[in-house]
């Protein structure tokens, strides 16, 4: 998308209503935020006027009691403006973290609930901008942008009403300047905008680069691509630079001019109010000049404060612009089934299933087969072939083209989504591990699951030796990712995972791939005793480990080209003869 399309209006009403609809849930603080504002400017402009009464009435009749009450009352309305803006910045950021913590818990969920092709054509990098980085963006609109910005207008507002009461001859004076501010401001929001764009969309980049490197750190020091890296590095660095740097030089140019125009308005005053002295000013009105000081301040200071302040809100919206597209994004998989399933036998059939994870390009081609419950069936193929896919599907998380799967004789598209994956455990080749202890990553928080069923089901599968000779046993942490422990360990506790999941159907995806000959082992007599009488489907490169399987699926290029146990497969010696004598022949070479 371009920025262009990003940058829209100015100020997208419609896109602030849709901010602003979630301080619904908040209007007591909401109002306290309104309350503190007006006290605020109400105890500004009081302010001046006290200063005024104290030089006209106090001085000049040098009046000490009544200078001691003005005083007093100055006192009284500085502690009450503290109160006011005290109030008015907790409140504001109080409802603002209210309304992104809101907000981001929508996000997450939205995004927990989009179909694997949206986290495929998606960088991790930008999502974690859109839920951390751009969210905080949003606060900011509440906290420094909009109430900040209504908190000024109503004490410019205020200062203005008050100038004309007071002295109206001088309040033109100042009104006259206004202008050359006013355009400025609006030149520079414009500007700014259109920076901020870029800004965000730079941040977006370099988020993305730097967690993708991190993550693959191990392929570039091994294939030494540092200096490369370093300089892709540096260019997406300078980029983000520059666009900051734009945004420092509008400030730079509208800042002097608003300072400028302010010390041209003091002067002015000065000369008319103070050194000519002339008669429309009033020779008994001294209190007005000192006043107007005040107001001056109270004036201009908000006025070059809120293009500040409206650059916060613009990139709030832009943020908020990003995160709602992402908020509207339909890329879900329809959970319109309504069937609820404490228990299902295991039956799998696949009807001339058509799938494509790219439209127009099919990866399963009308495949048919069928899986009684409690039997072993393994897949088996070349890189490419979509014995993957086949498990993708059905656990739904990707919809199909055509055809129907069904359990139980019923098509899965008729239970829920959470019924359905309740049944189905999944041990994958490339296991991903939590931040967190061993105990947790294996139930998942499942309340279900007592500590002692946790380690009577490691004792099955005999991992229960491996974790107790760990730091804190079951409750050692893994780190990010379970970089601690080996590639054969977090292997098996995957399939420890599964297992205490107590599912009716079993898959394993290459789940012994990248394990040792010892785990493997492991792995094979667990596999044993988990399969019986549970439906299983067992994907696998060794085709040793698939010998006791019921039925094998053979595939290739998206169709299944033979289907049998393993003695006929190799008396028919076709391709998965010819596959098991090349493995075999090549594992006795090595």
């Amino acid at each position: 998308m371009s920025n262009n399309s990003e940058i829209g209006k100015a100020f997208d009403f419609g896109l602030f209503q849709r901010v602003f609809a979630y301080t619904k849930a908040y209007r007591t603080i909401f109002w306290t935020v309104v309350i503190a504002a007006i006290l605020s400017a109400a105890f500004a402009v009081l302010i001046p006027h006290l200063v005024k009464s104290i030089v006209n009435e106090a001085l000049s009749s040098k009046d000490g009691e009544l200078l001691f009450t003005l005083t007093l009352a100055m006192l009284g309305t500085l502690v009450g403006q503290v109160i006011a803006q005290l109030s008015f910045n907790y409140f504001a950021n109080l409802l603002g973290e209210s309304v992104i913590r809101d907000i981001r818990v929508k996000l997450f969920q939205k995004m927990m609930g989009f179909k694997m092709t949206y986290f495929d054509n998606s960088s991790i990098g930008v999502l974690v901008t859109r839920a951390v980085a751009d969210m905080q963006r949003i606060g900011e609109i509440f906290s420094q942008g909009f109430f900040v910005i209504v908190s000024d207008l109503l004490k410019m507002l205020s200062a203005a009403i008050y100038m004309l009461y007071s002295n109206w001859r001088l309040a033109l004076i100042v009104f006259a300047i206004l202008p050359i501010i006013l355009i400025a401001t609006r030149l520079f929001q414009q500007a700014m905008k259109v920076a901020f764009v870029e800004v965000r969309s730079q941040v977006s980049n370099l988020n993305s680069f730097v967690q993708e490197r991190i993550a693959g750190m191990k392929i570039i020091q091994l294939f030494t691509r540092e200096d490369i890296e370093k300089k892709k590095f540096r260019d997406i660095n300078e980029k983000h630079q520059n666009a900051w740097l734009r945004t420092v030089w509008y400030n730079s140019i509208f800042f002097p001019i608003a300072e400028i125009s302010y010390s041209i308005g003091i002067g002015m005053v000065v000369y008319f109010g103070v050194i000519q002295n002339i008669e429309n000013v009033g020779l008994n009105d001294e209190g007005s000049v000192f006043a107007f000081f005040f107001l001056m301040d109270l004036l201009f200071r908000p006025l070059r404060q809120i293009a500040d302040k409206f650059n916060t809100l613009q990139m709030g919206m832009v943020a908020a612009n990003r995160v709602f597209k992402i908020l509207d994004t339909d890329s879900r998989i329809a959970d319109n089934g309504t069937l609820e399933k404490t228990e299902v036998k295991g039956d799998i059939a696949f009807d001339e299933v058509r799938f494509g994870y790219v439209e127009d390009e099919e990866v399963l081609h009308g495949i048919s087969f069928e899986v009684k419950a409690g039997e072993t069936v393994a897949i088996v193929g070349a890189t490419g072939a979509g014995k993957s896919t086949i498990i993708n599907l059905l656990s739904r998380f990707y919809e199909i083209n055509s055809g129907h799967i069904r359990i139980d004789g019923t098509d899965i598209k008729e239970f829920t989504l959470r019924s359905l994956r309740s049944h189905i455990a999944v041990v994958l080749q490339d296991v991903f591990l939590f931040a967190d202890t061993i105990a947790k990553n294996i139930t998942l928080g499942n309340p279900d699951i007592t500590e002692a069923a946790l380690v009577d089901a490691a004792k099955q599968i005999g991992v229960h030796e491996f974790i107790s000779s760990l730091p804190g046993g079951y409750q050692y942490n893994v780190k990010e990712r379970g970089t601690m422990l080996s590639s054969g360990q977090r292997q098996l506790l995957a399939f420890l995972r599964a297992y205490v999941s107590n599912p009716t159907i079993l898959i394993l995806d290459e789940a012994t791939s990248s394990v040792d000959t010892y785990s493997e082992q492991l792995i094979q007599k667990a596999t044993d005793k988990i399969t019986e009488g549970r439906t299983s489907i067992v994907i696998a490169h060794r085709l040793a480990t698939i010998k006791k399987a019921d039925k094998i699926l053979v595939m290739e290029a998206g169709n299944i080209v033979e289907m049998g146990d393993h003695k006929s497969l190799l008396e028919k010696g076709g391709y998965y003869s010819n596959l098991y004598e090349a493995q075999f022949m090549a594992e006795e070479m090595a």
